[in-house]
């Protein structure tokens, strides 16, 4: 009986062990979650569903085969792409690349998460542009296009790419307001860029 009590004092303490261990491992992998996807913007959550796996890599490097390193055929290749899937409000939370191209639909939050997904795997520069009611994503390039206005965020200039018209060029117009624009963020740091100038031009 003095060995049947040790036994089960001993499992059921390792019971407890593991089970602290496990509701201490859920805690800082939401701790995590929070800090890696969601954000504070004027009052609202934004939640991103960027991501760099595999899957986004492959596609990325299917889609601009054929570009041979040209980065506007890439950027544009990409917009195409991305512009193709149908617009369709998602009533849940945003979703990532994947499920947008599986789904094949999405509205311009999962769409602009598509879009800068693979932006991202293939090195480029860009960020989200959070205004009313609306979400784009700017990319910079290495060099300045011809006859296309981008928009000037500290002296640095960005083009801007509409994930929900299709058929859009790169260097799409800004349809809003300076004062409307309501951060710049880098979904993959998860943090607003400080601006301290704004210009389109």
């Amino acid at each position: 009986m003095l060995i049947d009590n040790k036994f089960l004092r001993y499992f059921s303490l390792c019971i407890s062990t593991v089970f602290i261990v496990y509701v201490i491992y859920l805690g800082y992998n939401s701790f995590f979650i929070v800090k890696n996807q969601f954000i504070d913007i004027d009052g609202s959550t934004y939640v991103n569903q960027v991501k760099i796996d595999d899957y986004t890599l492959k596609l990325a490097t299917h889609l601009t085969k054929k570009c041979q390193g040209d980065e506007r055929c890439e950027v544009q290749i990409m917009l195409d792409f991305t512009t193709a899937i149908p617009y369709k409000i998602n009533e849940s939370i945003a979703r990532g690349a994947k499920s947008v191209v599986k789904q094949n639909f999405g509205d311009c939050d999962d769409k602009s998460n598509l879009l800068i997904s693979l932006l991202k795997v293939k090195g480029y520069e860009s960020y989200f542009v959070l205004v009313p009611k609306h979400i784009f994503v700017i990319v910079k390039l290495s060099k300045k296009l011809k006859n296309k206005k981008a928009l000037y965020i500290n002296k640095q200039p960005y083009y801007i790419l509409e994930s929900t018209a299709k058929g859009s060029k790169i260097g799409f117009p800004l349809k809003y307001k300076y004062d409307e624009i309501k951060a710049v963020i880098d979904p993959f740091q998860n943090k607003k860029l400080v601006v301290e100038s704004l210009e389109f031009r």
